[in-house]
């Protein structure tokens, strides 16, 4: 595998981890703080799909599997 190819991986891993660290916030308020925090859940939302349309592009336009 090339350099360009490991670093293209690595920065789809970067924008992945992203979407996921989202999701993980979604989370943590819908099991801990529903109740006190359900307003900041539109805009985590909007950003979730953000973050993973934009991974999902990532790696469509690099060809990455």
């Amino acid at each position: 595998m090339s350099e360009d190819v490991k670093e293209l991986k690595k920065e789809l891993a970067k924008r992945k981890r992203m979407a996921s660290d989202i999701a993980s916030e979604i989370h943590d308020i819908v099991e801990d703080t529903l109740w006190v925090d359900y307003k900041k859940m539109p805009a985590l939302a909007e950003k979730l799909v953000v973050a993973v349309q934009e991974a999902n592009r990532f790696k469509a336009d690099n060809s990455l599997q």
